[in-house]
């Protein structure tokens, strides 16, 4: 009985967000404010649409709620706030990807406080229990790929990064995100998007990867370490040909560094980036599907595949992490020797 209502429960949910997709789709407002006018209309209409393209579902760039100071010219139609005791030069625009980047952070801490609230217990609560089957999980893995010195300075950044990422991913599966908003110029701002389908978020956490994996590297091969560990002849050979290799490996250490400066960055970003984005995306089109039950069919499918998803980027992202971070500080067998 108990599998039975949660069946219900689930399909009675996944039919209110179907629900609230094509809500959000139907207060749109009509041309010219009457379907008379739209109809009169059609033929205009018609040669507008063959002359320019169709307007994207959901916007690359997340657009702004409101302006903390003066908004610019282009605008003025999106709210402001302490726009009088600001300078009017300032503007801090606040995207709706930001809101949802502080309610995550802050139900991050709620949540870890609330699982270890008063203390660690011996006799751990259910929540206690989730939380540390999470973190042994992640140390006993981060251990087997890490030397234990680098494993201690990585395990709570990535671990970090994977419950971050994870809970901003799962945003995209809420009810009303996405759909939910305020009408500025007959277009709908939401108030709410996923944190990581904004590039700017993900671009930021590879740049926080990129510094810390430098460092880390710094500290455990020191600065002239590195540059051997990069650049240095890793293999065996006769006095004549080390030169022949030493300029090979040196030209393997240039594509090397080209990897860590810019490659491995962009692909964390952009993997994590494209990933969500394009899960949103289908979201967003199975929501304005026009019949209601195919709609309710793909949205079921689509939710289930997101889930997935969203669990397996948060993974990839920081596994990427720790495997990058590894090809950086380890020892190779003549380093070892001396």
């Amino acid at each position: 009985m108990k599998r039975f209502s949660t069946i219900i429960f689930v399909c009675a949910l996944l039919a209110t967000m179907f629900a609230a997709g094509a809500n959000a789709q139907s207060s749109l407002p009509s041309v010219a404010g009457n379907p008379s006018a739209g109809a009169a209309a059609g033929p205009a209409i018609a040669t507008a649409q063959t002359a320019e393209p169709a307007a994207e579902l959901v916007s690359a760039a997340p657009p702004p709620v409101f302006y903390i100071g003066q908004p610019p010219e282009n605008e003025k139609n999106v709210p402001s706030i302490l726009a009088k005791q600001i300078p009017t030069l300032f503007a801090l625009p606040v995207t709706n990807s930001m809101i949802c980047t502080w309610i995550v952070a802050v139900l991050i801490v709620v949540i870890v406080r609330l699982t270890t609230w008063k203390s660690i217990r011996e006799i751990p609560s259910k929540g206690q229990n989730v939380m540390e089957a999470l973190i042994e999980g992640w140390e006993g893995l981060i251990a087997d790929i890490l030397d234990k010195r680098v494993a201690r300075w990585v395990f709570p950044f990535a671990t970090t990064f994977f419950i971050f990422i994870v809970m901003s991913n799962f945003v995209d599966l809420i009810p009303g995100v996405g759909s939910i908003g305020a009408s500025h110029d007959g277009k709908l701002t939401p108030f709410f998007r996923p944190p990581t389908t904004d590039a700017n978020l993900t671009v930021a956490m590879s740049g926080i990867f990129l510094a810390m994996s430098l460092f880390w590297a710094v500290r455990y091969n020191g600065f002239l370490g590195l540059v051997k560990h990069i650049f240095g002849v890793k293999m065996d050979t006769s006095k004549w040909a080390y030169p022949l290799f030493f300029l090979l490996f040196v030209f393997i250490g240039a594509m090397e560094l080209l990897s860590i400066g810019f490659a491995r960055p962009v692909a964390l970003a952009m993997r994590l980036y494209g990933n969500i984005f394009a899960g949103e995306t289908i979201l967003d089109m199975t929501f304005h599907n026009s019949s209601f039950l195919a709609g309710l069919i793909l949205t079921m499918f689509t939710y289930c595949y997101e889930t997935f998803v969203c669990l397996v980027q948060a993974f990839v992202f920081a596994m990427l992490v720790v495997a990058f971070v590894g090809t950086m500080c380890t020892h190779n067998d003549e380093q070892h020797g001396h």
